[in-house]
């Protein structure tokens, strides 16, 4: 069956080659003792390490092409570092190392303006961060993080979150072959909520129903905030009629909503 021929930044991804764990060993061997080619060729036989990465970033609205080549410096980077004494799989090391490199170019390409001084707590935490995982060989917590930079807790994940980037209200956030479900969906919004918006169209229902007159009443009365005798003395009748009007009137809106 034949493949079908992806190309990212002039690669053909049908056709990268796939290296054994003693194949690694040997070119990282020969690498440590100077030979470029070694590099080269560690580099191409990890490229699959990379697009599997970038996969991750697909809704970004980024070209594959610029995050193919930002993953490659961060493969680059991991091939340099990577220590042979560690009893750690190269991938393990690497794909960390590539995502950070992808999300520190997404950074400094936000639309978003970050203080300074923000940027550079984080820019700081994430290369703690970064440390530690590959000291601990896990994600170190925020306090730990913290207390490697002698700084709050809270001004770190300030920090952090300032940098993260900008999520659509409409990007879907699951989908199980109906209608998705948007970031929006997952969202509490007491100001605007399906409830009083029903029962806001609800009234302006039965407000349909009611006389010229008794809607005046009622929009002076509860929408302008105006007591009977104020409206009474405006309309030209005695305030007892406003009153009877004014219960008359929501009575029969009652009766309609509740209808």
């Amino acid at each position: 069956m034949k493949r079908n021929k992806v190309e990212i930044c002039g690669v053909n991804t049908s056709q990268l080659p796939v290296l054994t764990n003693a194949e690694m060993r040997e070119l990282f061997a020969k690498l440590r003792e100077g030979d470029l080619t070694a590099r080269e060729k560690l580099v191409n036989g990890n490229l699959r390490l990379v697009l599997s990465v970038i996969q991750r970033f697909n809704n970004r609205g980024e070209y594959v092409d610029d995050l193919f080549q930002v993953g490659c410096i961060g493969l680059m980077k991991a091939i340099d570092n990577f220590d042979l004494g560690q009893n750690v799989r190269f991938s393990t090391y690497a794909v960390p190392m590539i995502i950070g490199e992808i999300r520190r170019y997404l950074r400094d390409n936000n639309p978003i303006r970050v203080s300074r001084s923000l940027r550079d707590i984080a820019y700081k935490a994430l290369q703690v961060r970064d440390q530690l995982t590959n000291q601990n060989l896990r994600e170190p917590t925020v306090q730990e993080i913290s207390n490697a930079l002698d700084l709050p807790k809270e001004e770190v994940v300030f920090a952090l979150d300032a940098i993260q980037d900008p999520v659509s209200l409409f990007e879907p956030i699951y989908h199980d072959g109906g209608d998705p479900i948007y970031v929006m969906d997952q969202i509490h919004d007491e100001k605007n909520m399906d409830k009083s918006w029903v029962e806001e169209i609800a009234i302006r229902e039965a407000m349909g129903k009611l006389s010229e007159r008794e809607k005046k009443i009622l929009s002076m009365r509860f929408f302008e905030g105006k007591t009977q005798m104020e409206v009474a003395e405006e309309i030209g009748i005695s305030q007892a009629q406003v009153s009877r009007l004014e219960k008359a009137a929501i009575h029969r809106m009652q009766k309609h909503i509740q209808a």
